[in-house]
């Protein structure tokens, strides 16, 4: 699989991020792209990242060696359509989306099962859009390949070489695998911290003591309760029987546990914590998903004038931006006064080591 030409269907950020990492590890490629915004492909053209702004999907797109469809998950489908009369011999066809089954029956059902190979990169942000697409938002980060079954094992061996070499790490597997993997650990979550929220906003009284002294433990379980929710609709939608299923397993757990409360079972909750405690320990700190990782930390402080000033422009000196500082009000599981969120790892690190060196208590989870 010889790569000269790239194209793209959408340029938002996750799209623009493969864009621009493959500008920067691949500059002899050339990329063409399309997207309905006229003014975000002109900006990526002035700045390099794509060679050839496309004003439609259409034969132009007959150079291209591989293309990626970086459209909604509703969209993707369609072009699919629209790209199958002009692809090329030997071209991939690619998305990025977060689900993959609906694709993949749309591929075969357009007998393009020999040329096309689902891809979600495990990425993401709170931000969206070409302009916070960075080249580095795939490094590191798992991107999992889901090969349609006729493809040949040779394309699937070069394709997965061209992702590890924007410095991500591939994984393959079954599409429907996939799907019931991401049901379990990014999808079930979403729904369940989206119907806490809902029910402690219904449960709350008039005076909204709830939504007051609502804990961190409670703002940190619930923190992706905040995505967007046209994705997370398209998501469901898009993968409704492995996150029924998922849903079905996971409402039997809560009637067990229900029973075990009901008959006081102390050594069953007890169990039921510690499995808990044991397996999510030995998950490795790392972040997937359209939400990222928090960079955050906590610090002690004295309750006096200028305190957060001070740790600011400390932090400022050393080049730190923040993301934001919270007083915690409510410390039942909390250690400290303040919680501090950095932007990246780097930050996170630079921040701890400057604030250690001025004599702050830091505490890091």
């Amino acid at each position: 699989m010889n790569i000269e030409t790239v194209g793209f269907v959408g340029l938002g950020l996750i799209g623009g991020s493969i864009a621009k990492a493959i500008k920067a590890f691949h500059p002899e490629i050339q990329i063409m792209a399309y997207m309905r915004s006229t003014d975000t492909l002109i900006d990526a053209a002035n700045q390099g990242t794509v060679d050839m702004a496309c004003t439609a999907v259409d034969a132009q797109f007959a150079a291209c060696d591989c293309i990626f469809l970086c459209a909604p998950v509703s969209t993707n489908a369609m072009y699919l359509e629209r790209l199958k009369p002009i692809l090329k011999e030997g071209a991939v066809l690619t998305d990025v989306g977060s689900t993959k089954t609906d694709i993949h029956e749309k591929a075969l059902s357009l007998h393009l099962e020999n040329c096309f190979i689902g891809g979600h990169p495990m990425a993401g942000s709170e931000k969206t859009g070409y302009a916070n697409a960075k080249p580095h938002l795939i490094e590191n980060a798992y991107y999992i390949i889901t090969p349609a079954p006729q493809v040949p094992p040779e394309t699937v061996e070069d394709f997965v070489s061209f992702i590890s070499s924007l410095k991500a790490l591939p994984l393959v597997m079954d599409y429907r695998q996939h799907d019931f993997i991401t049901a379990c650990v990014s999808h079930l979550p979403h729904l369940i911290a989206s119907s806490l929220v809902n029910l402690v906003r219904d449960l709350d009284g008039e005076e909204k003591l709830m939504k007051r002294i609502a804990a961190g433990g409670f703002k940190d379980i619930t923190r992706i309760a905040s995505s967007s929710p046209e994705m997370w609709e398209q998501i469901c939608l898009t993968n409704a029987a492995p996150i029924t299923q998922v849903l079905e397993c996971y409402i039997g757990a809560l009637e067990a546990l229900k029973e075990q409360l009901g008959s006081r079972d102390s050594q069953s909750l007890h169990q039921f914590f510690e499995d808990s405690r044991d397996y999510r320990n030995s998950i490795p700190d790392a972040s997937a998903g359209p939400i990222k990782k928090m960079y955050a930390f906590y610090c002690d402080m004295v309750d006096e004038a200028g305190g957060i000033a001070v740790l600011s422009t400390i932090l400022a000196s050393g080049g730190i931006s923040l993301k934001n500082i919270e007083i915690i009000h409510n410390r039942e599981f909390e250690e400290a006064v303040l919680k501090v969120e950095l932007y990246d790892e780097l930050s996170y690190k630079k921040a701890v080591a400057l604030l250690r060196k001025y004599r702050y208590t830091i505490y890091e989870r």
